[in-house]
């Protein structure tokens, strides 16, 4: 009697936090613990503001930080960035080379 393969489903282990990691706080990780739990420390990161220093051979060699999106107004944020040199109304009084095709009828 043939006997069906076992099927076997690993799970991640579910997120020990900490009660006293506030956002912003710092905590140092061993490399190796952090490309285990890479996506799982990324999401928490996101949602805490939690802060991880990765370490290699007890040095740190990276910190994992939230990015901090500066949220700007849409009406005024162009404030500033435009330069106006002389007048843009006016005409110029050159001669434009199109009215010259058509004085000659083409």
């Amino acid at each position: 009697m043939k006997q069906k393969p076992r099927v076997v489903v690993a799970r991640e282990a579910p997120a020990r936090y900490e009660a006293d990691v506030r956002p912003g706080s710092s905590r140092s990780i061993p490399v190796g613990t952090f490309k285990a739990r890479c996506l799982a420390l990324m999401d928490e990161v996101r949602d805490r503001g939690t802060e991880y220093v990765i370490t290699k051979r007890g040095k740190a060699v990276a910190k994992l930080v939230p990015v901090r999106v500066e949220s700007r107004r849409l009406l005024g944020s162009m404030r500033g960035t435009v330069t106006v040199r002389g007048d843009i109304v006016s005409p110029t009084d050159e001669p434009w080379d199109a009215l010259e095709d058509l004085d000659d009828g083409r």
